[in-house]
């Protein structure tokens, strides 16, 4: 009998796992920490603490989308803009365009990823740069009937094997505007043997639709109305080629874009492949950056899985990413951290790399 009702038993757990549903289609994050409440509610204005970011002229109130509405009242079609923000595009790369300056959106744009889940392990108003920590999507677990039941009690041993971080840069833009980006990138947990008990966290390509996604909650946040934001998010634009060639010696990418678009998708670029942008001159058209492995810091990476490798990453090098526009072409280069051409293997894997990510 007591052998009958264990049958029993994992028979009915069987059949309560096989019932689980992934419901991929949803964003649940929860980080490893817990993030602080607000203390001023996000639609008080702050007081300004940096000036870096100052530009003449008056600001556009948010209420501006209220009068897009009006303007354009049941709209049939996708359009590019509500009020003072739209969404830029270049296939599969977005970006934001608010008629507002840098430092009325720093505080809301940090209140919306505390608010999403995630802590910021990186804060630069100078160079309107935040990043998130390393979060799961628990939406990707299955909700099966045990852990709905048990709760938190088994939460812990529920694991995707994938953590996403994101990265936000906000530019000043022409005419009092401000330009918002967000990149992501991603870890997944794989087994290092064949029996399975072993696991390393390795990098997995950056994911649009999740930029795309948080791109356009954002756009709810500072304004947009949900119906409205889903029909700017669906619009899409062709891709311009880019292409590597070699010019006097030295690997660059060819790219069919103005200036100005070309710097902006260059500097996705680089967020998404895992270089840190440390400075920019927009002027010069100069990226500074390093790059850094991914090493996400988690305590508890899986039920059966391990700590993270101990093998230590190899020092980071500097380079500049030199970007210089001809009428409707650019050239896209490396320098080294003192200025000079760089032509070296590794100018030829950054320019692979920069090149693949704007195909």
């Amino acid at each position: 009998m007591k052998t009958l009702s264990r049958f029993a038993l994992l028979a009915l757990v069987a059949s309560l796992a096989a019932c689980s549903v992934l419901e991929s289609d949803k964003i649940d994050y929860k980080s490893a920490g817990k993030a602080p409440t607000l203390e001023v509610p996000p639609d008080l204005t702050q007081l300004s603490r940096e000036n870096r970011y100052a530009v003449p002229g008056n600001a556009v109130s948010a209420n501006a989308y209220q009068a897009g509405v009006a303007n354009a009242p049941g709209i049939p079609t996708a359009v590019a803009n509500l009020g003072d923000v739209r969404m830029e595009r270049t296939g599969t790369q977005r970006w934001i365009v608010v008629n507002r300056s840098p430092e009325q959106l720093w505080d809301p744009i940090k209140d919306f990823w505390q608010e999403s889940g995630f802590l910021l392990t990186t804060e630069q108003r100078n160079l309107g740069i935040m990043e998130t920590d390393w979060a799961e999507n628990r939406a990707k677990l299955p909700q099966d009937v045990i852990r709905g039941t048990l709760g938190k009690l088994v939460d812990a041993i529920y694991s995707t094997g994938e953590l996403d971080r994101f990265r936000t840069r906000i530019e000043r833009g022409a005419n009092g505007s401000t330009e918002i980006f967000v990149s992501h990138r991603g870890m997944q947990e794989v087994y290092t043997n064949t029996r399975q008990d072993q696991t390393v966290w390795q990098p997995r390509p950056s994911d649009p639709e999740l930029e795309t996604e948080f791109l356009r909650r954002l756009m709810v946040k500072l304004g947009v109305s949900q119906e409205q934001s889903k029909l700017i998010a669906q619009t899409s634009a062709p891709a311009k080629t880019a292409s590597v060639s070699n010019v006097g010696g030295q690997p660059v990418v060819q790219i069919n874009e103005s200036f100005d678009r070309a710097w902006r998708r260059v500097g996705l670029a680089l967020d998404r492949t895992g270089f840190t942008v440390e400075d920019r001159d927009r002027a010069a058209g100069v990226y500074f950056v390093r790059y850094v492995p991914p090493n996400p810091d988690k305590k508890e990476p899986g039920f059966f899985a391990k700590m993270f490798s101990s093998s230590k990453a190899e020092a980071p090098l500097k380079f500049r990413i030199l970007v210089k526009g001809t009428g409707e072409t650019s050239t896209v280069s490396v320098q080294n951290d003192s200025g000079a051409a760089e032509t070296s293997a590794n100018a030829q894997r950054i320019v692979q790399v920069i090149a693949d990510d704007l195909k």
